[in-house]
């Protein structure tokens, strides 16, 4: 039993790291992508269309899809963390999107009027008036990526899904709650805790 703790202890934390790192990636990525699309809306279809249609693909194929890929596919952590930034950019952009766009248009031409150049309406203005919106699209994905993440040890990704995948192939029940459990109870808390910094984002 020591040893089936520790490795869950290992797992758990390999799992959130994988968890962490994605999350980095497509927040930079994809908050970055939303303000991009404030300023070119030539661009907003195709790059939401891209979006929309990673997420549709089911996540194992996804996974499968890019190992083929030359210089960014094969096994391991890499692939699957691309996977997991490309399943989690469609909330982090769109809400972000939204979240500048909904910004009043009397509040950004009462900034325009106070001579606020384009970069400080951006950050003074857009984004702490949107940083609620764009909160909930980060807490949808990360909830998201915890889940699917799972799904990474099938290209020998790590992560809690290795119990998971070993319960399946020897039908062991134990093992299989041993990933889903503490996959489910990291997620509760990041949605819980993301929650509770979108309320104080809401409250100030």
């Amino acid at each position: 039993m020591d040893g089936l703790a520790r490795e869950i202890l290992d797992l758990t934390l390999e799992h959130l790291w994988l968890v962490l790192i994605s999350m980095m990636v497509a927040s930079v990525v994809g908050i970055a992508g939303g303000i991009l699309l404030t300023r070119r809306p030539q661009w907003r279809g195709w790059v939401l269309g891209f979006a929309n249609i990673m997420q549709t693909v089911p996540s194992l194929a996804l996974f499968g899809f890019l190992i083929p890929v030359p210089l960014i596919g094969g096994i391991g952590k890499h692939t699957a963390i691309l996977a997991l930034v490309l399943y989690a950019l469609l909330p982090i952009l769109r809400n972000t999107l939204a979240g500048i766009l909904g910004v009043d248009r009397a509040v950004r031409e009462s900034a325009i009027a106070m001579g606020m150049t384009e970069r400080q309406l951006l950050l003074e203005v857009e984004l702490p008036l949107a940083s609620r919106t764009i909160l909930a699209g980060v807490r949808v994905a990360t909830v998201t990526t915890i889940g699917t993440a799972t799904i990474a040890a099938a290209i020998g990704g790590g992560g809690l899904g290795v119990f998971i995948f070993r319960g399946l192939a020897s039908v062991d029940t134990t093992l299989i709650l041993a990933g889903a459990v503490p996959a489910a109870v990291i997620a509760l808390l990041a949605d819980g805790g993301l929650g509770w910094i979108e309320r104080k984002f809401s409250a100030v």
